[in-house]
């Protein structure tokens, strides 16, 4: 059984910075692609960020440039370094795994949800 739980989550200032971490249990974590989704209230959650199994990324325009994803194989650990964030950013930050060892933008991608964290950015 695949699990995933976040942490890094909280409240920011806009104009800084947080980096989030998925720790993830199960099996063959390298061999899968993972991503980063957000949820605001009142709207649909979105894929913002993602990398393959071999370290490509790939970004919502909405965060290119300011977010990175990163993985740590030995450690069954994703980030996502934000910087620059603006209120607009404010969500629930969800780690997933991908049903492949590639990524896409879209959630049907995706299989396994971790249970999320909490970002505020305040103006």
């Amino acid at each position: 059984q695949v699990q995933l739980v976040e942490s890094g989550g909280g409240l920011v200032q806009a104009g800084g910075s947080l980096r989030l971490s998925c720790a993830a249990s199960g099996r063959s974590f390298s061999s899968f692609g993972m991503g980063w989704a957000r949820q605001a209230p009142g709207k649909e959650r979105e894929l913002v960020a993602a990398i393959t199994s071999g370290g490509s990324t790939n970004y919502a325009d909405s965060v290119k440039g300011r977010f990175t994803m990163s993985r740590d194989n030995a450690k069954n650990t994703v980030y996502l370094q934000m910087n620059s964030l603006k209120p607009e950013d404010t969500a629930v930050y969800y780690c997933a795994r991908a049903r492949s060892p590639g990524v896409t933008l879209n959630l049907y991608g995706y299989n396994y949800w971790g249970q999320g964290t909490q970002v505020t950015v305040s103006s």
